[in-house]
């Protein structure tokens, strides 16, 4: 038995170089789903990475070549 997932993908929001992320545990179907959605969207460039986010398991969705990724933030002394 299949779970339907109930997911707003924002893919006509994203523009290239962003991406947004989304907690899961079964990361391949989520990401294969992902996928579909965007090139329903007619979003070509879309990847997905596994990642880690705020202390969640989950997948990075970002449009482009390379995730976005934050500079790292330099402790106050």
């Amino acid at each position: 038995m299949t779970k339907k997932l109930n997911i707003r993908w924002p893919w006509h929001r994203v523009e290239q170089g962003q991406g947004f992320f989304i907690p899961c545990l079964d990361t391949e179907s989520l990401r294969t789903e992902g996928i579909h959605k965007a090139m329903e969207a007619r979003v070509f460039n879309a990847h997905a990475i596994v990642g880690v986010y705020a202390g969640r398991y989950g997948l990075l969705f970002f449009r482009g070549s390379r995730p976005p990724i934050a500079a790292p933030q330099r402790p106050s002394a």
